[in-house]
């Protein structure tokens, strides 16, 4: 059930949450940008998703049930029947002997504690509120495998194409999933899911039929029906709904045909803002200094999978107020973010991040991000407009925030101009969050740490050999996982890094220097979320290592 504005304006006030003054902003933006208040009081980190939640509880009088975070085991949904779940919008969140908890996002149909009721006739029901889209994520556990459901789609003849490639779809946004593989093998097609970063086998179709399927998606795409060889990108805007999903699609020719990869840009990948990140306090504080500056320049490097772009993008989420100009050069535009000039590359049309850049800077902006610094010509020019009075985000490759500078110095800028309009440079790896579902503690002997990471006494001198993992349950399909989150090494250019940069140093020396001015390493700060419970330990040790 959707609150209008007003009832959301009217709760958040009541409970302390805005005040006046923020409503005014609100409202001064909503009207400028065409988007609702809500999204502004989230943006912004005026209040939490979950502090949204139990507010809106609160306005039917009832608790707030956080679905995203606790959910139910599959055996205890499945008590209340699909065609009741479904149609009360309701599932079990918690029972004991004498009651049950139902968390529905309608709480103010007076028929479900009555159907519920007659269903548990020896137990109270108790209703709580919780989001739509969490009360949809939980409904999945009565689909049937997409094995299953590809089989029935086939004997029955009709529209086997586009029925296969919805079901596809559909599962792959209800589990969350931000990537489909679509794999021809030798005899049959590989369906695959990635889901926290890890890939998973989810079905499998007879190759028949997989020609009228890649016909479909390349239709949908925009894209050659009858090229085989090359490899072709495209894209396709998915509706679910009535809310628009943006699908990213890369086919490349393979020995057994052509493989699909579907990127999926959907809603809960786009909604985080810097707090939810995995920022600790002081990170945060240091990328809003640095943010706040009118010129520089902001760098965030890490592999492909990052999490680059969304840090990026909650950066401007911050920013993005009416009177500041906003223009980015994306390849491609993952989110459409209201209120932003957003570009998207065009190869064909000789749009590149070189050639756009400087047409960009003759657009008076204020603050500029550059989806990807990818060689010399974008650097420099990147360089150059930082120095020039802008704000200028961007991405980079490299291992490490160290490895960065000795990297744009190689790519021939010179040291003076990187010294003079670089403000901060945040290196990021995404880790497994351990399932809240499953959550146990387990003791390790000094043995078994240093089994896992040779010279422990630096690292857990002050740390308890008490850690946390995930036995596995239906909630996060047995892994012991569920989410992720981001681990960060930031090093700040102060004046004496700066003087370091203009005798053209190596990574370890900006390493050391950083270290000793405070920083704090990748697996220092993933060590801190092992120790508080977010992670486990061998998460943690899988995607960053160590600094001797």
């Amino acid at each position: 059930m959707e609150l209008d504005d007003q009832k959301i304006k009217d709760v958040l006030s009541k409970q302390g949450h805005i005040s006046p003054e923020d409503i005014k902003k609100a409202e001064e933006f909503g009207l400028a940008r065409g988007v609702p208040l809500v999204e502004y009081f989230l943006e912004k980190g005026l209040i939490t998703r979950s502090a949204l939640g139990q507010a809106i509880a609160q306005s039917f009088g009832i608790a707030y049930a956080d679905l995203s975070s606790n959910e139910p085991p599959r055996e205890q949904v499945l008590k209340i029947s699909e065609d009741t779940a479904k149609k009360r919008r309701s599932v079990i969140f918690r029972e004991d002997d004498k009651t049950i908890v139902i968390a529905t996002d309608n709480p103010s149909d007076a028929e479900t504690i009555k159907e519920l009721s007659d269903l548990f006739k020896s137990k109270q029901i108790i209703l709580s509120y919780s989001f739509p889209e969490d009360i949809n994520h939980v409904l999945v556990n009565y689909r049937q495998t997409l094995g299953v459901r590809f089989e029935k789609i086939i004997s029955d003849k009709k529209r086997i194409a586009p029925e296969i490639i919805d079901e596809i779809i559909e599962d792959a946004l209800a589990i969350r999933a931000s990537d489909i593989h679509i794999e021809p093998m030798e005899k049959d097609v590989l369906i695959r899911f990635r889901v926290d970063g890890v890939l998973r086998e989810v079905g499998r179709i007879p190759k028949e039929y997989y020609e009228n399927i890649l016909n479909r998606i390349k239709v949908q795409a925009h894209l050659r029906i009858d090229e085989h060889f090359a490899a072709q990108d495209g894209a396709i805007r998915y509706l679910q709904d009535g809310k628009a999903v943006d699908l990213r699609i890369a086919i490349t020719p393979t020995l057994d045909g052509e493989k699909v990869a579907v990127r999926l840009l959907a809603e809960y990948v786009r909604g985080f803002t810097l707090a939810d990140l995995g920022l600790s306090p002081g990170d945060q504080k240091i990328l809003q200094e640095s943010s706040r500056k009118p010129f520089g320049m902001i760098l965030v490097t890490g592999p492909t999978g990052s999490g680059k772009t969304t840090t990026l993008y909650s950066l401007i989420k911050i920013l993005n107020r009416p009177e500041i100009n906003i223009t980015t050069i994306e390849d491609p535009v993952e989110y459409k973010i209201v209120g932003v000039n957003q570009i998207q590359v065009n190869r064909q049309t000789d749009l590149t991040f070189s050639k756009g850049l400087p047409s960009i800077l003759r657009q008076d902006p204020d603050v500029v991000l550059v989806g990807e610094i990818r060689g010399p010509d974008t650097a420099e020019i990147a360089v150059n407009a930082a120095l020039t009075g802008h704000l200028l985000l961007s991405t980079f490759h490299a291992n490490d925030a160290a490895t960065a500078i000795p990297r744009l110095l190689d790519m021939g800028v010179e040291p003076f101009l990187v010294a003079s309009t670089l403000e901060l440079i945040v290196a990021q790896r995404l880790v497994r969050k351990i399932c809240e579902n499953c959550r146990t503690s387990e003791t390790l002997s000094p043995l078994s740490l240093s089994q896992l990471i040779p010279s422990t006494s630096r690292y857990f001198a002050n740390i308890p050999s008490t850690f946390f993992k995930g036995k596995g349950c239906s909630s996060c399909t047995n892994t012991g996982y569920r989410g992720r989150t981001a681990i960060f090494e930031f090093i700040k250019i102060t004046k004496e890094m700066q003087d370091l940069i203009l005798g053209n140093p190596s990574n370890r020396q900006i390493s050391q220097l950083a270290r000793s001015q405070g920083a704090h390493s990748l697996f220092e700060d993933g060590l801190e979320k092992v120790k508080n419970g977010v992670t486990t330990l061998e998460e943690l040790i899988r995607v960053a290592s160590p600094k001797d």
